[in-house]
């Protein structure tokens, strides 16, 4: 009985200076791939194609020049803090003297 390794290390490809299979093969994984590519990316844009141009919870600009609504501010209006120097903490030591 053949164990896992004896079968992942036998040479199934035959001796490649008597025209093996490994050239054959690998050319027909690369138009296997080729070919899967090619359908992935079709059906995509069909799928694509089939999606409304709008979600009915998207509603158009009210005007242009303000900023979207749903963009929420980081700092919550209090800008202008430096975190380049943090203060000290629990974690760090102070020194006397």
């Amino acid at each position: 009985m053949l164990t896992a390794a004896q079968v992942l290390a036998e040479n199934n490809f035959g001796d490649t200076r008597t025209g093996g299979l490994a050239g054959p093969m690998g050319l027909f994984l690369i138009l296997l791939l080729a070919a899967a590519t090619v359908l992935l990316i079709r059906n995509m844009n069909s799928r694509l194609r089939r999606l409304p141009d709008r979600f009915p919870q998207q509603a158009g600009p009210a005007d242009p020049t303000r900023a979207d609504a749903a963009v929420v501010d980081p700092t919550d209006g209090t800008g202008g803090h430096d975190s380049s120097t943090p203060g000290p903490n629990g974690h760090q030591q102070r020194r006397n003297g």
